[in-house]
């Protein structure tokens, strides 16, 4: 064959070349530099990292006919023979098809003899973990105290399986998976290389396919070229991979933020007609609901350079952290869950609608799903419901008490009213302007002037929404409107920290109405029940 795949013929040949090993690599190059060399040594790590290339790099180090040295010159006879796989002193075992005890004894008793041509004989003996417990009992004593001349390289993906016998015989060395900016850079420079044309979303879509393994994205990027007949684009390599772009999955979350059930299944259907992997759909999702996490909880985290980075704050500003992290958990149980389903699309759909049945709301679900007639008859003795207030009246428009301020400054609003009027307000903003604004506290407003004051800690919010949120003012309040914003330490004054204190509020009062219940105290008494994980709701 003329043709040789991009895995075997970019296989790194010096520990310079490696990527993404580099705790490994020092290690090794210091130990030969310095001579301190052991006789055994171990391998782990996941599918395509580089144990067995690594192991072949040791080898022509230990052998390189100038002498041991963590940079062998690659042009001896020992490198090139090491390079073509025909060094008579190299001897590869694969462990899963030798698995045998016979097999062991035949490696201890070659062992014995000293290398042909070689400084070292070297024994890579890959998959190890796959040996026979005879086999490993049987390799004890040798692998312990090898003749000089020895060296034991040990590989698997699943050290668990290696008794610990072995693994304390061993200098164990853990290959890390590549974290996907190595990978796309290192397809960047092949590609280069092999002059074939490439579109850069497409190797970081390769580069995150490849799950960590340098061999998975080559082999990958083989079939990208295939593909799209010798160039890579993204729209087809998007297509080969059945990957998701995250602008499709940003309506979903939409959906659920609004509660919207007949749109919701509109998107799924929509997703099952372009033929998208329901698996990587929800893997994505979960993805998603991870950054709209970080805008909630830490807003400067969220990359520059994200992906619908505003639409991420628009859904933050819509959506609760609890719920969030709800979210997030159905969408890694439902991903986990999808080969059980009977079918790929209905156990997606089955995920968003427990998405959806799980949304907060003030009313109980069976209040809305059933019909007064079919809702069950009250129980005889009916627990005391807790103690509510009744809510105040709402408060006049902003617009309104804006006005009258601007007519006559003499008269000022009754005292807590600005704070409300403020909320008000607050909470009819849309999107990221509204989390914004929550988070300000009014400090005063003069004519077509209006002071609020921030937290120090919200500076990033205002940075990337301050200029909407003067807008949005404006055209609540009148144009010409003059916003100033003061930076200064926490304040409790904002619509935000007064919608926390009646959330506690509403958490203690449910707390109080539970442990006052007749049944429950009962049943803390004569069965030893314990109250937890009360959620108020509203």
């Amino acid at each position: 064959m003329s043709h040789q795949v991009l895995a075997r013929k970019w296989r790194p040949k010096r520990f310079d070349q490696l990527v993404g090993q580099e705790h490994v690599v020092r290690a090794l190059s210091n130990a030969l530099a310095t001579g301190r060399l052991h006789h055994a040594y171990l391998f782990t790590g996941t599918r395509g990292v580089g144990k067995t290339t690594l192991a072949r790099i040791l080898a022509k180090c230990l052998n390189c006919i100038p002498g041991v040295t963590p940079e062998p010159c690659g042009e001896c006879a020992a490198c090139r023979e090491i390079d073509s796989g025909r060094f008579v002193d190299l001897i590869e075992i694969d462990a899963a098809s030798n698995t045998g005890i016979d097999n062991m004894r035949e490696v201890i008793d070659n062992a014995q003899y000293a290398p042909t041509a070689g400084r070292y004989k070297v024994y890579i003996i890959d998959e190890v973990h796959m040996l026979s417990k005879n086999a490993f009992n049987a390799m004890l004593k040798t692998l312990e105290e090898p003749p000089g001349h020895v060296i034991f390289i040990l590989a698997t993906t699943d050290p668990q399986k290696v008794p610990v016998t072995v693994l304390s015989r061993c200098l164990q060395f853990n290959l890390k998976q590549m974290p996907p900016g190595h990978v796309a850079g290192h397809l960047k420079n092949v590609l280069e290389a092999e002059n074939v044309p490439f579109e850069t979303g497409a190797i970081n879509l390769l580069a995150r396919a490849a799950a960590g393994s340098m061999r998975d994205a080559l082999s990958l990027t083989d079939q990208a070229i295939a593909y799209g007949s010798g160039q890579i684009k993204e729209d087809d390599t998007r297509a080969m991979l059945g990957v998701i772009d995250q602008a499709y999955l940003m309506p979903v979350l939409e959906a659920l933020a609004d509660g919207d059930g007949p749109c919701l299944m509109n998107e799924a259907a929509e997703l099952a007609a372009r033929g998208f992997s329901f698996d990587a759909a929800l893997q994505d999702l979960a993805g998603l609901l991870h950054q709209v996490a970080l805008a909630l909880a830490i807003p400067e985290a969220v990359s520059e350079d994200a992906p619908e980075r505003e639409r991420l704050f628009e859904l933050a500003a819509r959506l609760d952290p609890e719920r969030v992290q709800v979210l997030y958990q159905i969408a890694t149980l439902g991903r986990r869950d999808l080969e059980w389903a009977p079918d790929e699309y209905a156990g997606f759909s089955m995920t968003l609608l427990r998405m959806l049945a799980f949304a907060p709301s003030d009313s109980p679900p069976q209040a809305r799903a059933m019909p007064p007639e079919t809702r069950p008859a009250p129980r005889p003795e009916p627990r005391p419901a807790p103690v509510a207030t009744r809510p105040a009246a709402p408060p006049p428009p902003w617009d309104q008490a804006a006005n009258e301020a601007i007519a006559s400054v003499a008269a000022p609003a009754p005292e807590g009213r600005e704070n409300a009027d403020w909320r008000a307000l607050a909470e009819s903003l849309p999107g990221a302007t509204r989390q914004l604004a929550m988070q300000c506290e009014r400090l005063g407003h003069n004519g077509n002037k209006l002071w609020l004051r921030l937290p120090e800690n919200q500076k990033t919010l205002l940075d990337n929404f301050g200029d909407k949120l003067k807008v949005a003012l404006a055209e609540k309040l009148g144009a010409g409107l003059q916003v100033e914003f003061e930076l200064a330490a926490a304040t409790d004054q904002s619509p935000a920290a007064a919608r926390a204190r009646e959330q506690a509020a509403r958490q203690a009062e449910a707390e109080a109405a539970i442990h006052s219940d007749p049944f429950v105290q009962t049943l803390v008494r004569e069965c030893d029940a314990m109250v937890a994980n009360i959620r108020a709701t509203g």
